[in-house]
């Protein structure tokens, strides 16, 4: 099962519900995998500033195998991830990553990746977004897959909602599942993904 998660902005929680459902589902021996665009002069290779022009930089996977470095990759492995990798890209390239990456999720017993990006490219069993609506800012390609969630992750608070331009009758009628940080995951949400996941198998065989 390929599973993709993704959200509005930075800061909504994206990592926190991989890492919990990670934790919380060690049989399903999950390959983790988190995608990041870097904007322009910065090299994909090391996340540092850079002025090359080579397309050696336009992307790179990294296999995480410490579980002390401090990433958001090696905070995967600790939440029990059979496998951890960072693919890194510059802005608009993932494509030229891509031939890697489906190389990576062929080779998983099951994957969940958090990225909005990769559904451009990839059809996952499983999509789940993250919404919270006292941030403001909106990603396009939040904005552009929000209909092909399968289920929405929004936190439960009382503020007014911060978004402009943004309707959410897509999601109107789709599975919700209310969170409130520091418990980024619940008992509905990790039951759900194990139903899916069971069903996703039966059908694969």
């Amino acid at each position: 099962m390929i599973v993709v998660v993704g959200g509005h902005s930075r800061s909504v929680g994206k990592t926190s519900v991989v890492a919990g459902l990670i934790a919380a589902t060690p049989e399903l021996h999950w390959t983790a995998m988190k995608i990041t665009q870097y904007g322009h002069n910065i090299c994909s290779a090391n996340g540092k500033v850079c002025h090359c022009a080579s397309d050696d930089h336009s992307w790179a996977v990294t296999e995480e195998r410490s579980v002390s470095s401090g990433t958001d990759s090696s905070r995967f492995l600790v939440c029990g991830a059979v496998r951890s990798l960072w693919v890194r890209t510059r802005q608009g390239m993932l494509e030229e990553a891509m031939p890697r990456v489906r190389q990576e999720l062929a080779a998983a017993r099951n994957a969940i990746l958090e990225s909005n990006s990769v559904l451009r490219f990839l059809q996952p069993d499983l999509y789940l977004t993250v919404l919270d609506t006292t941030t403001g800012d909106f990603k396009e390609s939040a904005a552009h897959f929000l209909d092909r969630a399968d289920a929405v992750i929004l936190h439960d608070n009382s503020g007014e909602v911060a978004w402009e331009n943004v309707s959410l009758k897509t999601v109107a009628g789709k599975t919700t599942f209310r969170m409130r940080p520091p418990h980024y995951v619940t008992p509905e949400l990790v039951e759900f993904v194990r139903w899916r996941a069971a069903n996703t198998s039966a059908k694969s065989r």
